[in-house]
């Protein structure tokens, strides 16, 4: 099915409105029915299950670092690696630690031990959306690329911001599948069809060879590749995304016999890491892959594919998208008109 997008036309004023209405740069998702997850990959990701959704708008592409600083330039918001953690939330904690920080991929010069991500994963003072690398780096040249180091509040604030609310994980992965039913990836079965990369991942061995590909190493500006079968782009690789849903394996979730409507995910006491029982700090799904994702270590570059997320923790390689429910794609004509 096509997407429908926004589009402005006519007067000056009426292009004008259009771009500030919330609706600018959104794609109807028509709604139905889809078989979620996957049998074939990460245990996580199974069993496969039917799912239907009602229609909704959402964003063609994740919000940039351009949008995200019209949004802190208006409110003056402060996002979560900005500010100094609350000690209380983290008892124990060496007071190093407790300081405006975020994570930041460093790639190590030789082979390592894949077992240990803290060989390539470190917490760094001063990184922040501003800064996504560390306080060296800036967002020069990087406008239109992906906004990252952001914990969940401060997506959601955003999208609060903007009169929009996050998607669920089901209404991410039915989008990203852009009617492809049961396809592996988001534009078909094939990684790379007549060997063009169509997404932004990992070209080489992970973590140390990087041999891009794809043209890109680190974030791509959004809209670099084409768009799914919805005028979505993006819904693979480039950055994770952020969704509402707390975080389990599909298989321990409570489902009706006949398959879910809407889901919701897991309750958020479920979502706790129970690799750290002493750690209670629930965990979002996130979807998509990222630029980080290589077929020698993390093959989530595919509709199915999920992870956990802690809602405090901030990366250089996850982002978001916002969407709208409730309103049709009869919106559309009445901006255009």
């Amino acid at each position: 099915m096509q997407s429908q997008l926004i589009k402005s036309k006519a007067t000056p004023a009426q292009d004008l409105a259009a771009q500030e209405s919330p609706f600018a740069k959104m794609a109807w998702i028509p709604g139905g029915s889809f078989l979620m997850g996957s049998d074939r990959h990460y245990p996580e990701e199974a069993p496969a299950h039917d799912v239907t959704v009602d229609g909704f708008w959402m964003d063609i592409h994740t919000v940039t670092n351009e949008e995200f600083r019209r949004f802190v330039d208006a409110t003056k918001y402060v996002t979560s690696a900005e500010r100094s953690p609350n000690p209380n939330d983290y008892p124990g904690a060496k007071p190093e630690l407790l300081v405006p920080a975020s994570v930041v991929f460093q790639k190590p010069r030789q082979r390592v031990d894949l077992r240990d991500c803290f060989q390539w994963w470190t917490y760094v003072p001063g990184a922040n959306w501003r800064h996504p690398e560390g306080p060296a780096s800036s967002l020069k040249g990087k406008a239109q690329h992906p906004v990252v180091q952001l914990a969940y509040e401060d997506a959601e604030a955003y999208a609060k911001w903007m009169g929009k609310e996050l998607p669920t994980e089901a209404e991410w992965e039915f989008a990203a599948r852009g009617g492809l039913a049961g396809a592996e990836f988001v534009w078909g079965d094939e990684f790379t069809p007549a060997g063009k990369y169509l997404a932004n991942s990992w070209q080489g061995e992970f973590p140390w060879q990087n041999l891009k590909s794809d043209g890109f190493e680190g974030t791509a500006p959004v809209g670099s590749f084409p768009p799914n079968g919805y005028g979505l782009y993006d819904m693979a690789g480039n950055v994770w995304e952020w969704t509402t849903d707390w975080y389990q394996e599909h298989g321990r979730i409570t489902r009706s016999c006949c398959g879910a409507v809407n889901p919701r995910g897991a309750e958020r006491e479920q979502s706790y890491d129970p690799n750290t029982p002493h750690v209670t700090i629930p965990r979002k799904v996130m979807k998509g892959g990222s630029y980080l994702c290589a077929p020698n270590y993390c093959r989530r570059y595919r509709p199915a594919a999920r992870m956990a997320q802690p809602i405090d923790t901030s990366t250089c390689h996850l982002g978001f998208r916002c969407v709208i429910r409730g309103r049709s794609s009869s919106v559309q004509g009445r901006i255009e008109g």
